[in-house]
């Protein structure tokens, strides 16, 4: 059986993927790093609404936890393999860079890049030898323009831009797409400290997104329809930055 992945799949945006992914009828392993109750409330919505989820805990930017942990999942499931990954985990910790210490710089890179890299790669395999994979990675408006105070955070992000391409060109042949969603102002854990009614006023849409939209073009990334679409970034802001 075809699985799906999805770090930092407890809340926000990525509790819609694993909705959307569920709805698709792929089960869907929900990554999660310390919040089992978030993670638990997800896998309930998706059983009520008829599909099948497991919890998968481990913290993305731990490589011994990241191996261990789908290893485990591995051998417990000999049959199956994981052909859809979302890397979706990420965290902010938001300050100019004059007062961003070494932890607020080190922690946002290694949860957004090294947790990309060490769960993609620990997937790669099982995908070539399939013939068969999706690998959709959460950038962010911040990697592609730059965002004050986010010096961590868009460098993070852009370098999974950039990985993002790369990675599509080493595995294309191999029937594996690897693409990027860059979403802008969405309505989350990350974002309810924000004034909205500033924000929109920039926004050609007038509002924030909402975390099923952004699941929803994550679902047809995962698709059989997107199959020839590869090493693109797709942006999803309201028309904010094009």
């Amino acid at each position: 059986m075809k699985y799906a992945l999805v770090t930092g799949g407890s809340r926000g945006i990525g509790r819609a993927i694993c909705i959307k992914l569920a709805s698709m009828g792929f089960p869907v392993l929900i990554n999660y790093q310390s919040n089992q109750q978030a993670a638990e409330e997800t896998l309930r919505l998706i059983t009520e609404a008829g599909g099948k989820g497991e919890l998968l805990q481990y913290d993305v930017a731990v490589a011994d936890q990241v191996d261990k942990a789908i290893e485990s999942w591995q051998n417990a499931h000999p049959e199956d393999y994981i052909g859809i990954l979302v890397n979706n985990a990420g965290i902010r910790k938001d300050t100019l860079m004059v007062f961003m210490q070494n932890e607020d710089w080190q922690s946002v890179i290694n949860t957004t890049l090294n947790g990309f890299f060490y769960t993609t790669r620990r997937l790669i395999k099982g995908m070539l030898s399939k013939r068969d994979g999706r690998i959709i990675n959460m950038a962010s408006l911040s990697g592609l323009k730059g965002q004050g105070g986010q010096s961590n955070y868009s460098a993070a992000k852009a370098a999974l831009i950039g990985a993002t391409k790369a990675l599509a060109q080493e595995i294309g042949s191999r029937k594996i797409t690897v693409n990027a969603v860059a979403p802008g102002f969405i309505e989350t854990d990350m974002t309810k400290d924000f004034n909205e009614d500033d924000f929109k006023k920039m926004i050609p849409a007038g509002r924030f997104g909402k975390p099923e939209e952004v699941a929803a073009l994550v679902g047809f990334l995962a698709s059989d329809d997107a199959a020839y679409i590869t090493g693109e970034v797709i942006s999803i802001n309201g028309g904010l930055y094009t």
